[in-house]
């Protein structure tokens, strides 16, 4: 990892709503650097203070040298907690992103529908699956890939943080090695609903930095959210080069 370049850029915005129940942050460590985000259901109430809470708690207990795995764990027990002292067990629910690069390898943790994308050399790789309704009728092949975006149980998710678990609801992807190529994108469902991963490669070709990607891409995202209530949305964009 050493040997290469890596940058990064940040984006947050309110959308058409009056309070950002997104929150996102990065640690650079010595051996390993995390990027964080997560999207609070503001359904449910207080999502603004389980984002933030996941965050911080993921962060502080990466920094531990916790493995990402137990961080999760971590941020879940603390969220449960949280939720007990403060008599709100039906609210402070968030989703949860998290990509580590560490050694010679990436890797990368979440819960719910907030986005992790890989791109390697310009091209669209792979991305984090959605705990959500239509991701599951899409891999059942009842619906297309692309009709996600617009369903009309896009917002119906079934795993998040801060609800019980029997079992681990995390899913992580690792073993993805480092290259001078790679390109990672984590965001919330309100900036991937209103850009596809075309638009996301046709602006990555034209970009020569994590934060002309993410202005360019943001230009299409308030060009598709005009006469919309748009969500917040958010998003980290990484370069290795």
């Amino acid at each position: 990892m050493a040997e290469l370049s890596i940058s990064y850029s940040c984006l947050s915005k309110n959308g058409g709503r009056d309070i950002n129940e997104d929150y996102l942050d990065v640690s650079i460590m010595p051996e390993r650097l995390a990027f964080i985000l997560c999207d609070g259901l503001g359904g449910h109430g207080n999502g603004d203070i389980a984002s933030q809470f996941v965050t911080e708690t993921l962060k502080n207990s990466l920094e531990k040298s916790e493995g990402l795995e137990d961080s999760i764990l971590t941020a879940q027990r603390g969220l449960l907690q949280l939720q007990r002292e403060n008599n709100a067990i039906h609210s402070m629910k968030t989703t949860l992103t998290c990509l580590t690069l560490e050694k010679n390898t990436a890797k990368f943790g979440y819960v719910g529908d907030s986005r992790i994308y890989c791109f390697d050399k310009g091209k669209y790789k792979l991305r984090s699956q959605d705990h959500s309704v239509p991701q599951m009728l899409a891999s059942r092949g009842l619906i297309q890939e692309e009709e996600i975006r617009h369903h009309e149980d896009r917002s119906k998710l079934l795993r998040v943080m801060g609800t019980e678990w029997d079992v681990p609801k995390y899913q992580i992807v690792d073993n993805i090695p480092l290259s001078c190529h790679l390109s990672f994108l984590l965001c919330s469902d309100g900036f991937w609903e209103l850009i596809d991963e075309k638009q996301m490669v046709k602006t990555l070709k034209k970009s020569e930095s994590p934060q002309q990607w993410l202005e360019d891409m943001e230009t299409i995202i308030l060009q598709n959210g005009q006469n919309t209530d748009m969500d917040n949305y958010s998003a980290i964009a990484v370069f290795l080069r």
